[in-house]
């Protein structure tokens, strides 16, 4: 498979490990405050099964919003300022933004190491933690490599002779 076809897949990937996480906390809240109201009692560990859906979810989420810049943006100045030096900020800005996942990648990657010595697992279904501290680790790397491919992207950017930008190259969308 061509390298740009897989890249094309990978956040087609992350879409779907969201939507499904999505989904399941929504049918496992569903089925628990039905067994709650009518059966009188509670599904057991549907809280630490809901947490870790929505860890997944939110970590795969997480470069998709980068890669479409459905980030807040403060872009106050973007309108007033030379094209030139709107682009050179968000050059800035994307690394910047690179190094901090990075280093919250590199961070939850020693955890995941130190849980996994531990043995640490989820209190009433006893589910390993570590795993899915990995998973963070790798979603924030991905992130990272997300902005790092962000800031090539504008730094690359033509720019015209006056300052602006080539037809249809804004750094990010419009709000």
């Amino acid at each position: 498979m061509p390298p740009f076809v897989l890249m094309k897949r990978i956040p087609s990937l992350f879409a779907g490990v969201a939507a499904v996480a999505l989904f399941a906390m929504m049918l496992l809240t569903f089925a628990d405050v039905f067994s709650r109201k009518f059966l009188g009692n509670s599904i057991t560990g549907a809280v630490e099964l809901t947490e870790l859906a929505m860890l997944l979810m939110i970590f795969c989420a997480l470069p998709l919003a980068s890669l479409a810049g459905e980030h807040i943006v403060f872009d106050l100045f973007d309108r007033v300022l030379p094209d030139a030096l709107v682009r050179w900020q968000q050059v800035a800005a994307h690394t910047v933004t690179a190094l901090v996942f990075g280093g919250a990648a590199w961070t939850v990657w020693l955890r995941a190491l130190r849980t996994t010595d531990m043995g640490d697992t989820t209190a009433t279904l006893e589910i390993r933690i570590a795993p899915f501290q990995q998973a963070v680790a790798v979603l924030l790397a991905v992130t990272a490599i997300t902005h790092l491919a962000l800031a090539w992207r504008d730094a690359r950017r033509p720019v015209l002779a006056g300052g602006t930008a080539a037809a249809g190259a804004k750094p990010h969308a419009e709000s």
